[in-house]
């Protein structure tokens, strides 16, 4: 575990927040898999039969896949920002504690994407649940900025963070708009998400506070 600053207003730890919210993602992650378990294969006699029938569970392979992704995506953000953030109060917790509650729906509303992919809710339902949890972890960065949680990194890291996970706000609110015409085909989108972070984030590199030169100290660099 990298090592942290212990912020002096610190009310709760953020370790076990962040302990908790590492659990929950892997639960969630994991169920996503009984949506394939619930598929029926029918009763094939033969190769080409179960072929056939493994190939019906395209699309919900494809969800299973989509989903699991994206949750790893969201799971990578969580890390980098709780490398940062040193402590949390109860607005941060109620805030990743309503983003959790959308992380652990994924897979309901995943298995509605799958057996339900014809009606546009069922299209619908997926994107939206990505979108608001997404969203959540970008406005919990925002809270952790101005709440003075994140002591490790210069107020301008931390809005460079902050353009870097809007990223993939941006994204799934596209992919939402786009669902009702392209599905679970949307999703490809978050393909995208790499260049967009590099766009938004600029080229320069993240600067730890403590490493930080001092006023009229260009620490080598001109």
């Amino acid at each position: 575990m990298i090592g942290r600053t212990r912020h002096p207003e610190a009310s709760v730890s953020a370790r076990r927040t962040e302990a908790f919210t590492d659990g929950v993602f892997a639960i969630a992650a994991t169920l996503l898999v009984l949506g394939l378990t619930d598929q029926s294969l029918g009763s094939p006699t033969n190769n080409g039969e179960l072929a056939n029938a493994l190939v019906d569970l395209a699309h919900p392979v494809f969800s299973f896949v989509i989903s699991f992704l994206i949750l790893c995506l969201m799971w990578v953000t969580h890390v980098r920002q709780f490398e940062y953030i040193a402590r949390i109060d109860s607005t941060g917790m109620w805030i990743n504690s309503f983003r959790l509650l959308f992380v652990v729906l994924v897979p309901f509303t995943s298995s509605l994407n799958t057996t339900y992919a014809d009606l546009l809710l069922g299209r619908v339902l997926l994107p939206v649940n990505f979108f608001l949890a997404i969203l959540l972890g970008w406005v919990q960065w925002v809270w952790a900025v101005r709440s003075g949680a994140i002591p490790g990194l210069t107020s301008a890291d931390a809005r460079r963070v902050g353009r870097a996970g809007l990223s993939a706000v941006i994204i799934s609110a596209i992919v939402m708009a786009a669902s009702p015409w392209l599905g679970s085909l949307a999703f490809l989108l978050f393909a995208l998400d790499g260049l967009l972070t590099r766009v938004l984030r600029g080229s320069n590199d993240v600067v730890d506070a403590a490493d930080a030169p001092a006023a009229g100290d260009v620490g080598g660099r001109g």
